[in-house]
């Protein structure tokens, strides 16, 4: 399938439907938002999340109609993420790092793949407040406003820099396991940062600006720009245990290079999120 997409119109379609919604994220975040609470008192949705959402669905649609969609609002309207295939799919999160944006604290961003045959072939995530913007096109190399990126290589968990999360969640099993590791990190790591937007956060293990990021209970949505960013920077995504990397796990450890990612992967305390993605 892939063969036959043009992945070039692709990127630039979605390039230009980014710009779009970013536009309107920005305009929104010079003041506070309403929202609504999707699961608990901390898993927010905002009118923005879902116009944003479809503004890039109805984008895509146009050009491309027989691509399918995993979004995160559209997911929980309708209870459940959609099965990922070998079609080509977007995947979708409009409003990555929703908490800040409700308080109108400037990190949050759009973060949109293309999967095709289960493999992404291009991603992009977007803080329209900042104007950051990254990009990756499988086998091209990794971009921060157009110049190209690296991860910073380091392989030693006493010089790392640590980007991870509390996650949308109070579940007392999982906080648990987020204070041990957030213990464990803050123990043995240089230094622990939690930025409040997990697609920013690979972001920055990208650029060389951090050097692992780990977190149980993301989605697909929020890490499957990320993952290719990241690879195409030189970094390695894995999953948190040490073995491969699965999208739809809900586990995702990033990292400048894969001795790194075994020295953390053998520090945290594991949790496995329930349900799957799939």
């Amino acid at each position: 399938m892939a063969e036959t997409l043009d992945l070039d119109k692709c990127f630039e379609v979605i390039s230009n439907l980014v710009d779009k919604a970013g536009a309107i994220i920005a305009r929104r975040n010079e003041t506070r938002q309403d929202f609504v609470c999707k699961q608990g008192d901390i898993d927010l949705v905002t009118e923005t999340d879902q116009e944003v959402e479809i503004l890039l669905m109805n984008g895509i649609k146009e050009q491309f109609p027989d691509h399918k969609f995993i979004g995160e609002e559209e997911s929980s309207a309708e209870g459940a993420p959609k099965k990922l295939t070998d079609s080509p799919t977007w995947i979708i999160d409009p409003v990555d790092g929703t908490m800040n944006f409700v308080h109108a604290f400037p990190h949050s961003c759009i973060s949109v793949g293309l999967v095709v045959n289960k493999i992404t072939e291009l991603g992009i995530i977007y803080n329209p407040m900042l104007q950051q913007r990254f990009t990756a096109r499988r086998g091209q190399g990794a971009c921060y406003n157009g110049k190209a990126i690296k991860v910073s290589g380091q392989t030693e968990l006493a010089k790392a820099l640590i980007t991870s999360e509390f996650g949308t969640t109070r579940d007392p099993e999982k906080m648990q396991v987020v204070k041990e590791n957030f213990e464990k990190m803050a123990a043995q790591a240089h230094g622990i940062r939690v930025l409040g937007s997990a697609a920013l956060n690979m972001s920055m293990v990208a650029l060389g600006a951090a050097d692992v990021n780990y977190e149980f209970g993301i989605h697909a949505w929020d890490v499957c720009a990320g993952d290719l960013i990241v690879r195409e920077a030189g970094g390695v995504v894995i999953d948190p245990a040490g073995g491969d990397f699965d999208m739809m796990s809900r586990r995702v450890l990033a990292a400048s290079s894969l001795e790194l990612a075994k020295q953390v992967a053998k520090t945290l305390t594991q949790f496995y999120p329930k349900p799957r993605d799939d």
